[in-house]
């Protein structure tokens, strides 16, 4: 099966987006970062796909996962492996 995208909305000062960042870097996984301070299109995206406005926003495939509270429960609950994977 093929692995789903994973896609991060960051800022480059957030605390939260870098624990998720490096959760998902120590799973090994590829991941896009869009750094929402670069562009204000960039957190219109975030916020037509999320409807949230805070970061991180994470996305895998098009399943919104949520911000990092989120993403470390799936972890917890091995469902975040589960996804990461594909399946």
């Amino acid at each position: 099966m093929t692995r789903p995208d994973i896609t991060l909305y960051v800022t480059g000062w957030c605390p939260y987006c870098q624990r998720a960042h490096t959760l998902l870097t120590g799973k090994g996984v590829e991941f896009t970062e869009i750094n929402v301070d670069e562009d204000a299109k960039f957190r219109e995206e975030m916020l037509a796909r999320s409807g949230q406005r805070t970061v991180p926003q994470i996305f895998i495939g098009d399943r919104h996962i949520g911000g990092c509270d989120d993403l470390f429960a799936l972890d917890r609950s091995g469902e975040l492996d589960r996804l990461i994977q594909g399946a």
